[in-house]
């Protein structure tokens, strides 16, 4: 997504005045890697403000306000669970059911809602980019960021969960903040581009659903990896997603996807 930048250019004096004014020229950046990180420091305030308020605006004038943090994975996993788990029987690498779409269906949830929201929140604040100066990449980071704090929330149930089925987890849980990362990055990246084309293009708003439901049954959610065949699992693991999933997976259980084929 294009950004744009302030850059000071000297006008031309005015006669019988003193020094001339300073004229601000605000133009898009040159280049494909010009993404102006100075700025986005600079702005660093503002980029708290809008997260923040995309926290309060997700749950304000809702009936049970912050419990949707937690019932939407957990009716999610119970659909799963039954669907998948109990009628199509699908395997789950030794795990219960519960926990395996649990540790599956938490940073999922966190991966569709920040791709969504920053792919709709440029043309959500087209009023304010029209009226004030800021770096627009600080809309889709805040989308990704305020996301983080159901993320926690539905990230300590999903602890609670597991050590409710006596699964310790292991010293791989301290690798669960590189997967988080990786989904955080893969959000954004893909983020960045659909709010771009969203702008120009508002049917993109019609694609995203599709895309993230399409997603979604590309990743190792409603079924372990293990049961794509051997010949596929280059073009699969593709798919960060894939990885990030199953890095939930085995960073809370310790169990790989090739450990069970059952």
């Amino acid at each position: 997504m294009a950004s744009v930048t302030s850059k000071p250019a000297v006008a031309t004096p005015i006669a019988g005045h003193g020094a001339p004014p300073v004229v601000i020229r605000i133009e898009p950046p040159r280049g494909w890697f010009n993404l102006r990180l100075k700025e986005l420091w600079d702005y660093r305030e503002l980029l708290y403000f809008f997260a923040w308020r995309d926290v309060k605006i997700r749950y304000k004038q809702t009936a049970i306000g912050v419990v949707w943090v937690v019932l939407q994975p957990l009716l999610t996993m119970l659909v799963f669970t039954l669907f998948f788990g109990k009628l199509a029987k699908l395997p789950s690498l030794g795990l219960p059911y519960q926990v395996s779409y649990f540790a599956a269906v938490v940073p999922w949830m966190y991966f569709s809602y920040s791709l969504v929201n920053a792919a709709n929140i440029v043309v959500e604040n087209q009023r304010v980019i029209t009226k004030v100066f800021f770096p627009r990449l600080i809309l889709p980071i805040s989308a990704v960021l305020s996301g983080l704090v159901d993320f926690a929330i539905g990230f300590e149930v999903l602890i609670f969960f597991t050590l409710s089925y006596g699964i310790r987890p292991g010293p791989t849980v301290l690798l669960l903040p590189l997967f988080l990362l990786l989904a955080i990055l893969t959000a954004l990246g893909v983020g960045l581009w659909l709010s771009a084309l969203n702008a120009l293009y508002r049917d993109v708003k019609y694609v995203i659903p599709f895309l993230t439901q399409f997603w979604m049954l590309a990743s190792p959610v409603a079924y372990p990896s293990s049961m794509v065949p051997e010949r596929y699992r280059w073009i699969y693991g593709l798919n960060p997603m894939a990885g990030v999933i199953d890095g939930f997976r085995w960073g809370l259980t310790g169990v790989a996807r090739r450990q069970a084929q059952c």
